[in-house]
């Protein structure tokens, strides 16, 4: 049977289409990409927020057609937007024809005859060199405006064993970058009663080869200890790259939130990171807009972002959730003065960030390519210092030597932009 998956929203869920897609092949079924004919389709979905569900729902409708057109066989839709808005989705859309809650990938499998495969492979778009590696599922903590501890349950710490041996896989089929993902890696085994996070990256460093590239992403900056950023530099395959959520920096905000970290411990984290490398590529996010956010407030969060100059940083207006604590708090924040301060804060990350790309100029890092035109002399790719899909690129001026897109190259850097490098070909 041809099976396509559309996997939606993070890279959590990213991992969750992997394995349904390794296990679909262990059942003898052809995987195919979405844009190809199907018998069926599975859409893995996001319900995270009212925008997420808007536009998951938006596909699911372009999907119908499709199914209406005779360009798919059956439909099964799964993950997030399940869990939150199952009920009521059932009765809008009577054509989909299986419904499967988040985490319940596993019997949807098995519903196909399907086995897990030894091997977790890329789904067939997707790239086999950078990948994505679920150390946890689900969330303790309880911030007021986050539904994920309802939809994902509590936090559930996969073993070490499991992880190594998954990484290891992952290594075996080409993987020259491996993310890990979690709601918060930072309390990673706190459930299991077990050695924790710095322990697992020991491990890692110590049965990967010297060359694979291993990255942190999401840490909740409440978990985390001053010392840590040594000690990821002391092992050679993590990359002094952390993305370290902070929501906000005001402390009445931040405790609306119910987010235990304040100002000044947020303080002394980050300016730790810089004090054990200057060049420690940090990334965060943060919302605007939230109740009782009034102009002070605000100012604080953009002194902060001023004095800590992250390299990388996204943000979002907040959304009331509906389940949510922080949706009944007041007073709230006209959408259209959370919008413009979002620019506010948007205009001036551009200028953070352009200041510390430009500490890069004449200067060589080693990115992995990721596209290539030979016919151009030209090729992109990223640094330690760029995540995937979320920061931005390194253009790469290679001229008449010949590069390949999973190839790791010296590049010293010519120009910077805000979100980009522009730089040749060292060596």
């Amino acid at each position: 049977m041809k099976v396509s998956i559309i996997s939606l929203g993070c890279a959590k869920n990213q991992v969750d289409s992997e394995r349904l897609a390794s296990q679909l092949r262990g059942g003898g079924h052809l995987l195919v990409p979405p844009s190809e004919p199907s018998d069926l389709l599975v859409v893995n979905t996001c319900g995270f927020i009212a925008s997420a569900v808007r536009e998951n729902v938006d596909l699911l409708l372009d999907v119908e057609r499709l199914k209406q057109e005779g360009r798919l066989g059956r439909v099964a839709v799964m993950g997030c937007l399940v869990n939150r808005h199952g009920d009521e989705l059932r009765r809008e859309l009577p054509w989909v024809d299986s419904w499967w809650g988040a985490g319940e990938g596993d019997a949807l499998a098995r519903t196909l005859g399907a086995q897990e495969e030894g091997k977790r492979d890329p789904l067939p778009e997707g790239p086999p060199w950078s990948r994505y590696l679920k150390i946890a599922e689900g969330c303790d903590h309880r911030c007021s405006y986050c539904l994920i501890p309802a939809l994902r349950g509590p936090l559930q710490s996969a073993s070490p064993k499991e992880i190594l041996r998954d990484a290891e896989r992952l290594v075996a089929s080409g993987a020259r970058e491996i993310c890990l993902v979690a709601q918060d890696l930072a309390v990673y085994g706190e459930d299991r009663g077990e050695a924790g996070l710095e322990s697992l990256l020991k491990d890692l460093s110590r049965e990967l080869p010297r060359d694979v590239w291993v990255r942190l992403l999401y840490l909740h900056p409440s978990h985390l200890k001053e010392s840590f950023w040594e000690h990821m530099l002391s092992l050679p395959q993590l990359l002094p790259y952390a993305d370290v959520p902070i929501q906000h920096a005001d402390e009445r905000i931040l405790e609306a939130m119910n987010r235990p970290a304040r100002t000044e411990e947020l303080r002394r984290l980050f300016l730790a990171a810089r004090r054990a490398s200057p060049d420690f590529a940090l990334r965060t996010t943060v919302m605007v807009g939230f109740p009782g956010e009034d102009r002070r407030a605000f100012e604080t969060l953009r002194d902060f972002l001023e004095e800590i100059s992250f390299d990388r940083l996204g943000s979002f207006v907040f959304s009331p959730e509906e389940g949510t604590a922080a949706a009944a708090l007041l007073p709230s924040v006209s959408r259209r003065t959370a919008d413009r301060r979002q620019e506010r804060i948007m205009a001036l990350q551009e200028r953070l960030s352009l200041a510390r790309q430009e500490r890069w100029v004449g200067r060589t890092l080693a990115v992995l390519v990721e596209s290539a035109d030979p016919d151009e002399g030209l090729a992109w790719g990223r640094s330690f210092r760029e995540a995937p899909e979320v920061d931005g690129e390194v253009e790469i001026r290679s001229g008449s030597i010949p590069v390949t897109p999973g190839q790791v190259v010296s590049v010293r850097v010519l120009e910077a932009h805000p979100h980009d490098l522009v730089g040749e070909v060292a060596s």
